[in-house]
């Protein structure tokens, strides 16, 4: 070996020896163990997970952009996000915190290491996942997505008739109870007390807002803080940091208010919410909860109902699927049940609304599905109180819906009493201008409601006593000149005749003061009145649970013979009862079919079969109708039989032949009735000539 070579290797040495002595050392504590050095690849294949570079920075910006900023001890700015389980916070382009995980509280610089002394594999995969599903809840739903987990609680308001519970989970109310109305639907037949009438609960109602944000966000996913702000208010707030907040204030009225406010509270949302979307979207949806006996005539009366601002009533299909998108401007929605509602009201319209309703065929304790889905335009996110509305939850009582007007946050008719079917407009006009009236006055002193309806069929007979009496009058003039009639179709029989016939009747009529349409006019007046009542009686929430005779509810079927099993179109229109009101209404109408064919002779043999025969299908269709409408039609078809028998009574034919006489004997100034009549026959007869004329040329 030469002297440079020795060289060479003595410099080599040299260099090698000062490299390791000038080399850091690390302290026993910070040396690397045997996880610290495992490879990604050698991590993932042991199941062990990690956040990567570009999460990291993620997880870094969002908790410093939408955490709560906070301050260190050493006056150090930081943001922290809080959200129970995940507690990190971001200093400078750090991370420092706890997660925990099954119960057990994990340090993320543990977790990122991987440490697996102090923790099991399982437990550091999950830390890792919760907090990636964290930081990407923070993008996509910024500050408001520390809100989407948390604990639930229930907050109860309530007044003189109304009882409400808020949900913490959701910020809405979820239950509605009504305090002066029993449900009548008892599935246990056994149960002796009824349980008070629940609107919606059990998560059979659905309200939520929908957030702007750069993914949006319905408030039913979010868990607001309740504030009780007094006995009859309620605040369920989502406080954001720095003096920013969104909330929903609830207001309940003391004593027998039906309707609660609403009202959007906001504050500082300037940086939270994106302001260029002016949109507020509003889901609803609800479960309709069964309330009656009958549900076949219940499901009949339900359904999704909407007013157009400035504008008219419409609803949703009662007996079938159905839905509307109509981009118009809404003021109300409300989902209607038989005798209850509940009706949305917004101060301002809403600018467009989605509508749905599914009938729910196999359900026992449910009628129907109700959704919208609505949004409210021009919404101001800079406003601190952005938008009002009015939630009425009760009755469908007229007097009630009627006085609605004033208790909303509307400006305008609301026409809710529209909630009420009381038949098309001349029967509306009836039912509102002159039966509800005497109803609710009668009501005010009497608390017997089959007394009640008794003393109105009275009253109603009795103003209609002058149409009934002439009626009767006219009957038996054409009761008396019957056998003269016959004698002249004897007389001129054959269809070449048949314009004699009638000149020949027609001249009789004019000689013996009597008018064959002055019998059936008055019936005709008569018949807006019944119908109106059809409309009425399934309608009035005041007949409800009010039990007559042997009938223990006059707004449901009184029935005394029940069975069960589904018979083929039978119980599809009849039911599965005997309601005994309609079989007593069935009989009565029967016999007065009898005495009202023996006011009116010369029908032909089938017609009266076919009048025999009307009863019974009758029957067949108010079967299934409220025990009030059966009594009272049989209240007024025995009151009317009485007043046939009566008349006959009191109008001697005798008598009606004399004045009939002494008709004959004066000089007759025609009708005009009688004039049009007699000009319709002179046009009749010239047609017949020029036909018999253009013939005899053939």
């Amino acid at each position: 070996m030469d002297k440079n070579t020795v060289i060479g290797l003595l410099l080599m040495a040299a260099v090698f020896f000062g490299f390791m002595w000038l080399s850091p050392k690390k302290a026993p504590s910070e040396a690397p163990d045997a996880t610290e050095s495992v490879s990604s690849s050698a991590m993932s294949a042991s199941g062990i997970d990690s956040l990567s570079a570009t999460e990291k920075e993620w997880l870094v910006k969002n908790i410093m952009e939408h955490g709560e900023a906070v301050v260190l001890s050493d006056s150090t700015r930081a943001s922290r996000l809080n959200d129970g389980a995940i507690s990190l916070t971001a200093v400078g382009d750090s991370v420092v915190g706890t997660v925990t995980v099954d119960g057990v509280s994990l340090n993320w610089r543990d977790v990122q290491r991987a440490d697996m002394k102090k923790m099991t594999v399982q437990q550091q995969r999950k830390a890792v996942e919760a907090v990636r599903n964290a930081s990407l809840s923070m993008g996509r739903y910024g500050k408001f997505s520390r809100f989407l987990s948390g604990s639930d609680s229930v907050v109860r308001i309530e007044n003189d008739v109304l009882k409400l519970e808020l949900s913490a989970k959701s910020g809405s109310i979820t239950r509605a109870e009504l305090k002066k109305y029993d449900t009548e639907y008892t599935p246990d037949e056994s149960k002796e007390r009824k349980e008070k009438v629940v609107i919606f609960g059990d998560g059979t109602n659905t309200f939520d807002f929908e957030l702007p944000l750069p993914q949006a966000v319905n408030t039913s996913d979010l868990y607001f803080t309740p504030t009780v702000v007094n006995d009859s208010t309620v605040l369920m707030s989502l406080p954001l940091g720095d003096g920013a907040y969104w909330g929903i204030e609830y207001t309940l009225p003391r004593g027998d208010s039906y309707v609660v406010g609403m009202r959007v509270v906001q504050k500082n949302l300037s940086g939270v919410i994106e302001s260029n979307n002016r949109n507020l979207g509003i889901n609803w949806s609800q479960k309709l909860m069964r309330q009656e006996k009958g549900k076949m005539f219940e499901e009949r009366n339900s359904a999704l109902y909407y007013k157009y601002a400035g504008g008219s009533v419409e609803n949703l299909s009662e007996s079938k699927n159905d839905s509307e998108e109509r981009k118009a401007k809404i003021r109300w929605i409300g989902f209607k049940n038989q005798f209850f509602s509940t009706v949305l009201v917004s101060e301002r319209p809403f600018n467009t609304a989605d509508f749905k309703s599914s009938v729910l065929k196999n359900e026992p304790y449910f009628l129907k599905n109700f959704n919208t889905r609505a949004v409210v335009n021009d919404y101001d996110w800079s406003k601190e109180e952005a938008a009002r509305f009015s939630l009425f939850i009760g009755p469908n009582l007229y007097p009630l819906l009627s006085s609605l007007d004033r208790q909303t946050v509307s400006d305008e008719d609301l026409s809710l009493t529209r909630l009420i079917p009381l038949g098309w407009s001349v029967f509306r006009w009836i039912n509102t201008g002159i039966i509800i009236p005497i109803f609710n006055f009668l009501g005010s002193f009497i608390s017997n409601y089959g007394i009640i309806i008794l003393i109105m069929t009275i009253f109603i007979k009795l103003v209609l006593f002058p149409l009934t009496y002439k009626s009767y009058k006219s009957q038996a003039k054409m009761r008396i000149l019957a056998p003269d009639i016959k004698e002249i179709n004897e007389k001129y029989p054959g269809n070449e005749n048949a314009m004699i016939r009638q000149q020949k009747t027609m001249a009789l009529y004019s000689k013996a003061g009597a008018n064959p349409m002055s019998g059936c006019l008055p019936m005709l007046l008569q018949m807006p009145i019944l119908f109106a009542m059809f409309s009425f009686f399934p309608s009035a929430i005041e007949l409800r649970g009010e039990s007559f005779l042997w009938a223990k509810d006059l707004a449901a079927p009184d029935a005394i013979i029940s069975w069960s099993g589904n018979i083929p179109l039978v119980t599809e229109y009849f039911g599965n009862h005997i309601s005994l009101f309609c079989l007593l209404m069935t009989v009565t109408n029967i016999l007065y079919t009898r005495v009202n064919m023996q006011n009116s002779p010369g029908q032909m043999p089938g017609m009266k079969w076919m009048m025999y025969l009307m009863p019974v299908f009758f029957m067949i269709f108010f079967n299934n109708y409220a025990a009030g409408l059966s009594y009272y039609y049989f209240l007024s078809l025995l009151i009317t039989i009485a007043q046939t028998y009566a008349f006959r009574f009191i109008i001697k034919e005798e008598d009606v032949r004399r004045t009939m006489a002494e008709n004959a004997k004066k000089p007759k100034k025609k009708s005009g009735f009688m004039a049009r009549l007699e000009e319709m026959q002179k046009q009749q007869q010239a047609m017949l000539r020029e036909q018999q004329k253009q013939q005899r040329k053939r």
